[in-house]
């Protein structure tokens, strides 16, 4: 094996410059004719007051309206109308939801009629952004899974209500308490209630009377079905003798937990690297009823179970929690997910300071479908940043549609793109990793058996993507999944009409539940078994960097991905490979250390609002040098920031980087400052042959782009590459974000076609040479 290294320290060069910005002019179409659009103006306005008023509840007095907009425009322009206007949600770029007084109604009606009379209103220019105005409607107010499922047909059923999350806390405490006054007095059931800053949620049992009247609620954003998990799991024997015993890891392991639905502690393989296993579900234990939860966890703790099964060596070197969030069905009826993963995580982060959290599971009744991110996923991001932890989480499975795929085989993998095969809560958010599944195998038991027979065939090859995994982006068009993994394949039989499917040998190889009848393995296929192969590296990169944070995690797993060929050949446009595959599958050969051919360089600090920062790479003149060859550089950034449901941007700041080749700091750092406009920065020339390109990585809170170079010229030599990093935060999301952001950011350098490379000596030369030049500069200031 060649010789490894520990990662290399890219330090930040000075200055630390910010980004002068000027503020863009706000452009709206002004109306033809003034007086008509100020008279039809004020009849839509007053309709919609009257409409709105027939809502019930409500915490306060204000009316609820929907302003409806020709131009996209910042909803905070709204606010100059009257003081007397809260924005609650921006729904989509022309859809803005509003609590007004009847004060703030009449002072927009009198501009509105001060226009239609010829007079010249101040702020003209945000009454011409509108289009109309109108109230949040019954069919608003509901779910995904509502419109496509319909009504339950029991007489009580239950349902998922999620509340306008108003600020501040005083009036969101106001909010929840008049809601849950109003519950009693309807006599519907509250059986469990999420209360966070950015998600106010309840689920409820109601009849269809009261459901209508929850339609109606004013301070009701959504209702919907709870949760459907795709966890269905079909066990498989396979036998198994002469184990080596198991060994415990290390008394400092670091550890990863599994919520999931439990864990079978006494599995043999499992036992000793057990730290705790516990239930979050009142009145049950924290065994696995269901198997799902073992056969996670038997991944998460060893990466590749097969692998670790054909050398018959099972040396564990993480520490193993469980936390019991689902019941024997994976259901959760009663309590809302989100408090028992929320419950589940602080417990392990608090007593055994756990980062690392795999949950493999996925809401069928909460598709991705666009605008805002909600339910479990506002959750994941909210904990992420609170407590410094990484979630892991698959895209959810694609069992198919009565329509879509008409055939399996023939409409693989374009089915997949499809909305019908949108990611599954929490899948959406941003600061988790979100995992794809990859096929392995492509040969069921039967095919295997009887090799004659080509009734059976494999919807995917080896290494394509899985035919039930979901496609991304996410929020903004952020690249989601970011990863794949192994996950599984199905088979079809084309010797029967409807071409049933087939998994058997086709699945992921884990440990089984019930391993006291002699079944000491299982194996199954789904997106739930590739997210735990990306959260055992995650836990296993702690080894090495035990001080290493969600953001590290994420850039060194993320930098060192790559697309299988079997995907590139599959999905040659790259649109549909992100949306599929993300930045690739991890290649874990220099993932850990850095080798001789394969040099990586890790940097975290902190960055305030419109400033950059600036690293120059240390490239070795060997690197640019010598023979025709190809040469990468990959460049990884991650960072956390707070979300907010309620706005389409989610996020409250964005971060960016770019790779400039400059001749030096003054240069490059002269040319960002310039750019004082969103124009201007966009138009900065970035280094040729990004991989990924700046539109398509720049959405996501994980940024990865890779630039290959074959040769270079006396020119390009005798310049420097840098990466600057720029945070720019959102107006809305200044009172959320910290003075100074943290985020991490990753190069790294490749050289595998040169045999006789040292990559890793020559850049630790570049780095010390680099800081005697820094120690010189700053004893001559």
């Amino acid at each position: 094996m060649p010789e490894t290294y520990p990662h290399l320290t890219l330090v930040r060069e000075q200055p630390v410059n910010p980004r002068r910005s000027r503020p863009a002019p706000i452009r709206v179409r002004e109306p033809e004719n003034w007086r008509a659009f100020g008279r039809e103006m004020g009849q839509r306005l007053q309709m919609a007051r009257k409409r709105a008023a027939e809502a019930v509840g409500g915490f306060d007095e204000r009316r609820l309206l929907k302003l409806e907009l020709g131009t996209p425009l910042d909803p905070a322009e709204f606010q100059k109308i009257s003081r007397g206007i809260e924005i609650v949600s921006q729904e989509d770029k022309t859809v803005i939801l509003a609590f007004a007084t009847e004060a703030a109604l009449g002072e927009f009606e009198e501009r509105l009629t001060t226009l239609a009379e010829g007079g010249r209103p101040t702020y003209r220019n945000v009454l011409f952004a509108l289009k109309g105005f109108d109230h949040w409607t019954e069919d608003d107010r509901k779910g995904w899974a509502l419109r496509q499922e319909g009504w339950p047909e029991q007489d009580r059923f239950a349902l998922d209500v999620e509340l306008w999350p108003v600020r501040p806390e005083t009036e969101r405490t106001q909010c929840w308490q008049s809601f849950e006054a109003w519950l009693r007095k309807n006599g519907i059931e509250k059986l469990d209630d999420v209360k966070q800053a950015h998600l106010i949620l309840y689920r409820v049992r109601a009849d269809r009377q009261q459901a209508s009247l929850l339609l109606r609620h004013r301070d009701v954003r959504l209702v919907d079905l709870p949760p459907r998990y795709a966890l269905e799991v079909s066990l498989l024997q396979t036998d198994i003798q002469d184990i080596p015993p198991v060994t415990s890891p290390s008394a400092d392991a670091p550890g990863i937990a599994v919520l999931d639905s439990g864990l079978t502690t006494g599995h043999p393989l499992l036992a000793p690297a057990v730290g705790d296993a516990q239930s979050f579900i009142p009145g049950l234990g924290p065994d696995d009823q269901n198997g799902h939860g073992t056969l996670v966890a038997g991944i998460a703790l060893y990466g590749d179970v097969e692998e670790k099964l054909r050398a018959r060596i099972f040396t564990p070197t993480l520490r193993l929690y469980s936390g019991r969030i689902l019941d024997a069905n994976n259901a959760s009826d009663d309590k809302l997910i989100e408090n028992q993963v929320e419950t589940a995580v602080r417990y392990f982060h608090s007593e055994y300071g756990c980062r690392v959290f795999n949950l493999s599971y996925g809401d069928r009744r909460k598709p991705y479908l666009g605008r805002h991110v909600r339910g479990l996923a506002v959750t994941v991001d909210m904990l992420t940043r609170e407590l410094g932890v990484l979630f892991v989480v698959p895209t959810g499975n694609f069992e198919g549609t009565d329509t879509i795929p008409a055939d399996w085989r023939n409409d693989y993998p374009d089915y997949l793109l499809t909305r019908e095969a949108a990611l599954l809560d929490p899948a959406p958010a941003l600061n988790a990793l979100t995992v794809g599944s990859l096929a392995r195998w492509d040969a069921t038991f039967n095919t295997q058996r009887y090799q004659h027979d080509a009734a059976e065939q494999p919807i995917a090859r080896h290494d394509q993507p899985s035919p039930f995994t979901r496609s991304g982006p996410s929020v903004s068009g952020a690249i989601k999944p970011e990863l794949v993994a192994y996950g599984g394949n199905w088979a079809v039989n084309l010797g029967v009409a409807n071409q049933w499917i087939h998994r058997q040998g086709l699945g992921e190889l884990s440990t089984c539940k019930d391993f006291a009848s002699g079944r000491l393995f299982a194996e199954e296929a789904g997106t739930s078994f590739a997210a735990p192969h990306i959260a055992h590296l995650a836990a296993r990169v702690l080894i090495e960097y035990p001080q290493a944070d969600p953001n590290l995690l994420r850039a060194l797993l993320c930098a060192h991905a790559r697309w299988p060929d079997s995907c590139e050949t599959l999905l040659p446009d790259k649109a549909k490979r992100l949306r599929l595959c993300g930045y690739g599958k991890v290649q874990e050969s220099g993932l850990e250390r850095s080798t001789d051919q394969e040099v990586t360089l890790v940097a975290t600090d902190k960055i305030p609002d419109r400033h950059h920062h600036f690293y120059e790479i240390p490239l070795p003149a060997e690197f640019l040098e010598g023979r025709q060859r190809t040469r990468e550089i990959t460049v990884a950034l991650a960072y956390s920031p707070a979300v907010r449901t309620t706005r389409i941007a989610y996020k409250s700041l964005q971060m960016e980087f770019r790779l400039v080749w400059a001749g030096d700091l003054s240069h490059v750092s002269k040319m960002f400052n310039a750019a004082t406009s969103r124009d201007d920065y966009q138009r900065i020339p970035e280094a040729n042959g990004a991989r990924i390109g700046t539109r398509n990585r720049s959405a996501g809170t994980v940024q990865v782009d890779t630039w290959t170079l074959r040769r270079t010229n006396a020119q390009r030599r005798a310049q420097k590459l840098f990466v600057v990093v720029t945070r720019i935060d959102e107006s809305w999301g200044r009172e959320l974000t910290f003075t100074e952001e943290p985020y991490a950011l990753v190069v790294t350098l490749r050289d595998r076609e040169n045999a006789e490379a040292r990559l890793y000596s020559h850049v630790q030369q570049r780095l010390a040479q680099r800081e005697r030049e820094r120690v010189r500069v700053r004893a001559g200031r």
